[in-house]
C-alpha cells in the first residue's frame, strides 16, 4: 500500500512509520518536515498535498495542535485552536481525500486519552478528542467505495514521558510498539467507525 502519514516526525508518527514502513510505501508529510509539507488546518494546502501524491491507499494523521491551560484562562480563541487544527485539520484530510483514496482504502485519525482520562489544563484536548470520536462514528456509515475510517486514541507514549509526564500524574505510559500496532489494526484490518484505545 501507499500510505500518507501526516505528522510522521512526531513521537506517534514515528511509531506508525516504524510499524508500517517495512510492509508498505510511506509518504511522510508534516507542517515543516517530511517529503511533503502540509498545513492540515488549510484546506488548500491539503488539496495540494493530495495533488502531489496522486492515488494513495491509506492516510494516517497523527497531527493537530491544541491549547493547554487552566480552564478559567481559556478563551473562545484558545478553544478554537484545537477545533481548527486537531479537529478540522483531520476532517479536512478526510473530506479532501474521499475522491483520492483507492477503493477500499482507509483513513486513520488520532484523538487521545484526555477525553476519557482527563488532566488539569487538558480541557481543550479533551474537547477535540471527543469531537474526533464523534466524527469517525458518523462518517463511517457514509464512506463511499468501501472506504473505512477509524481513530486511534493513545495514552501518553513512554518515549514522550520525559517531556510531558509531569502533566499526566498517575498515567501509565504506553510503549511505542503497542501504539504502532493500533494503527496497523486500523490500516491493515477491516474495522471501521471505531476509536481504538491504547492505554
Amino acid at each position: 500500500m501507499r500510505i500518507i502519514v501526516v505528522g510522521a516526525e512526531g513521537d506517534i508518527g514515528k511509531a506508525v512509520c516504524d510499524e508500517l514502513g517495512f510492509r508498505h510505501e510511506i509518504i511522510k508529510a508534516g507542517r515543516s518536515s517530511g517529503e511533503i509539507q502540509v498545513d492540515i488546518a488549510n484546506r488548500a494546502s491539503v488539496d495540494a498535498m493530495y495533488a502531489r501524491c496522486a492515488k494513495v491507499d491509506a492516510v494516517v494523521s497523527t497531527a493537530g495542535d491544541v491549547h493547554f491551560g487552566a480552564l478559567g484562562e481559556y478563551t473562545e480563541e484558545t478553544f478554537m485552536l484545537g477545533l481548527r487544527h486537531k479537529v478540522m485539520g483531520q476532517v479536512n484530510l478526510v473530506l479532501a481525500g474521499l475522491a483520492k483514496l483507492s477503493d477500499g482504502g482507509s483513513f486513520t485519525l488520532t484523538s487521545g486519552v484526555l477525553d476519557r482520562d482527563p488532566i488539569r489544563t487538558g480541557t481543550g484536548a479533551a474537547t477535540a478528542n471527543g469531537a474526533l470520536g464523534g466524527f469517525v462514528l458518523g462518517a463511517a456509515i457514509e464512506m463511499p467505495r468501501g472506504l473505512r475510517i477509524n481513530a486511534v486514541s493513545p495514552g501518553l507514549l513512554a518515549v514522550s514521558a520525559p517531556r510531558y509526564g509531569e502533566w499526566f500524574p498517575g498515567h501509565e505510559p504506553v510503549p511505542s510498539k503497542r501504539v504502532g500496532l493500533a494503527y496497523a489494526k486500523s490500516v491493515e484490518g477491516a474495522i471501521t467507525g471505531k476509536v481504538i484505545i491504547v492505554g
